[in-house]
């Protein structure tokens, strides 16, 4: 379900960085990425900080990208970061690879806490991350600004369950 990003995966995450539906909602200008930026970001996608995997369906083919940002080793967190073709919506394979990668962070990184930070009025995306367990911590008024309009941030967050 999950393995790290291969060079192969470069023309499918290209799918869906230039599909306007999907980077909308993401601050980065995704549609400006070309084949070589992507082959360049798999060739540096895994260190200590950020760890970045291929969602992978039963033949290997990339269906998304999971990963763990800005990982501490003082504090013991990470952000949680998730974009998948199209294909993938609402079959439950998204869900599937966030439980992998919370695992991933809690048992094999020993981490703490994960959080993540969404478009406050991306509706679909919260329902996606409260029902994979995260809890919202509040929202940031006019926290970034996206086609010359300011949106709100909301904030989830979740705790190693071993720890409480």
């Amino acid at each position: 379900m999950l393995r790290r990003l291969e060079e192969k995966d470069a023309a499918f995450m290209l799918e869906w960085m230039h599909d306007e539906t999907v980077n909308c909602w993401f601050r980065y200008p995704f549609a400006d990425v070309t084949l070589e930026k992507a082959k360049l970001f798999i060739q540096y996608s895994f260190d200590e900080e950020n760890q970045h995997f291929a969602i992978v369906d039963n033949n290997d083919e990339y269906l998304g990208t999971i990963s763990l940002k800005h990982i501490s080793e003082k504090d013991h967190n990470a952000e949680l970061v998730i974009a998948a073709r199209k294909k993938v919506w609402n079959t439950g394979l998204a869900e599937r690879a966030a439980t992998e990668i919370i695992r991933y962070a809690f048992q094999d990184l020993g981490l703490h806490r994960i959080y993540l930070k969404v478009l406050a009025d991306h509706v679909g995306a919260r329902k996606f991350y409260e029902n994979c367990g995260f809890d919202l911590e509040g929202e940031f008024k006019d926290a970034v600004r996206m086609q010359n309009k300011y949106r709100n941030m909301a904030w989830y967050a979740m705790l190693n369950w071993k720890e409480k």
